[in-house]
């Protein structure tokens, strides 16, 4: 597989993957929705010999969510890059950052039991006529 490169909304920072090493996850829990903003945050564990900065990683803000859990984003956009767990193998990649297509679609939703009410919709036509 060709590595993967990923960067924050401001192109401060930059990263490379090896490969995602983990299915792609859509995590609906309160701290990912807080997080990042939206209605779930989407997700992908690698591991943590495959992933490395390319550009920027001074820029580098973390932030402790949760006991022993980091999240890196960037200082200047704010862009929610990666989490982490020190004792863990493997880093926890923000899938909607990636440049690329990574080849592969999401699994499972995760944290279903936190969703808000306000995500569901009424039909897949009323939600494309805020595209027009």
């Amino acid at each position: 597989m060709n590595s993967l490169r990923g960067s924050c909304l401001c192109k401060t920072i930059e990263y490379q993957l090896d490969s995602l090493d983990m299915s792609i996850s859509h995590c609906h829990c309160q701290t990912c929705r807080k997080a990042h903003a939206a209605a779930f945050a989407s997700t992908a564990g690698v591991m943590r010999e495959h992933f490395r900065w390319t550009k920027g990683q001074d820029r580098l803000s973390s932030y402790e969510s949760s006991p022993g859990k980091l999240r890196h984003f960037c200082s200047v956009c704010g862009s929610q890059l990666m989490a982490e767990r020190l004792a863990q193998p493997h880093v926890i990649v923000r899938v909607a950052t990636l440049d690329v297509d990574p080849g592969t679609r999401p699994q499972a939703h995760i944290w279903t039991a936190h969703d808000v009410p306000w995500l569901e919709y009424e039909s897949i036509e009323k939600c494309l006529e805020w595209q027009t």
